[in-house]
């Protein structure tokens, strides 16, 4: 019955009190990750958000231009008209591209950092480098 006593109290020391810091810090890294992705995921909606905005002021200022264009003449109506229509284009080519390569850096900074993450696990709970 004794021996039973010291067995447990030395496994605790050893090997149950270091499996729980690794699963505790584990799980401290995977919540600090979702808090991440959560923030990338806030800034994201920000931005789709400002583009909509955005856009929306981009249409209101092309209507305005518009009736100006219509009072001072056909002909340059035509001509301004067609310009603020390339111009709108290419702002909305401009903010998708920005959202588009701004999600893509944040999905690739979250994978780069939860490789690591896993891989520093891993050597933890093997007790070995791992490639």
């Amino acid at each position: 019955m004794i021996n039973f006593v010291l067995l447990i109290f030395v496994l605790n020391a050893i090997l149950y009190k270091p499996i729980m810091k690794v699963i505790d810090a584990r799980k401290k890294r995977v919540d600090e990750s979702k808090e991440k992705v959560g923030s990338f995921d806030d800034l994201i909606e920000q931005k789709v958000a400002d583009y909509e905005e955005t856009l929306r002021q981009a249409r209101v200022d092309a209507m305005n231009q518009r009736e100006e264009i219509k009072n001072e003449g056909v002909e340059a109506g035509k001509k301004i008209l067609a310009d603020t229509r390339d111009e709108v284009t290419a702002m909305i080519q401009d903010f998708r591209a920005k959202i588009a390569a701004e999600k893509e850096q944040a999905r690739q900074t979250l994978q780069e950092r939860t490789q690591e993450i896993a891989r520093e696990i891993s050597e933890k709970v093997l007790g070995r480098s791992v490639q």
